[in-house]
């Protein structure tokens, strides 16, 4: 009979969670650097843009500190959990692929190697006709209150299909 250990069991975990997709992919969109490192690349600022799968037209974009050195050039660093969001209608008119749930993860984004993800959830508004999105951050064992939100009214004439 085959044993793993723990060491072995937890490479095994890792591989696992690197491997996992989040719900949407981010486009870098530019960064700043807010401090030197000696090895490694410097920790920073990115913006990165994500369109919504389901409501085509509307982009978020966020910014959050990503940490540098050696580690997180590697994918190693736990970055900070910090961020902030801006959506805005980025077409002429949005178009809903499906009926949307009233609230829905949209996208995830690895934060660290196993237990922080960067979330960014779509919650309908119905009565103001306004898709409003929140970013924050989570852990396996603890989250963070830190959060950010914005809302994307949607004209009168085009209303929101909800599940």
């Amino acid at each position: 009979m085959m044993r793993i250990g723990i060491a072995d069991g937890l490479m095994v975990l890792i591989f696992i969670c690197t491997l996992s997709p989040g719900v949407g992919k981010a486009e870098l969109i530019g960064e700043v650097d807010t401090a030197f490192r000696w090895v490694g690349r410097d920790d920073r600022v990115v913006i990165e843009a994500y369109d919504d799968p389901k409501v085509h037209g509307v982009t978020c974009f966020v910014s959050r500190a990503r940490t540098g050195g050696l580690k997180g050039t590697v994918g190693l660093a736990e970055d900070r959990a910090e961020a902030s969001i801006a959506c805005r209608q980025v077409s002429e008119s949005l178009h809903f692929g499906e009926r949307l749930p009233q609230q829905e993860d949209v996208f995830t984004e690895r934060m660290s190697i196993l237990f922080k993800r960067l979330h960014i959830v779509r919650v309908v508004d119905s009565r103001r006709n306004t898709l409003i999105y929140l970013t924050y951050s989570d852990r396996l064992i603890e989250g963070s209150p830190q959060n950010s939100v914005t809302a994307v009214p949607v004209p009168r004439g085009n209303v929101i299909p909800v599940k």
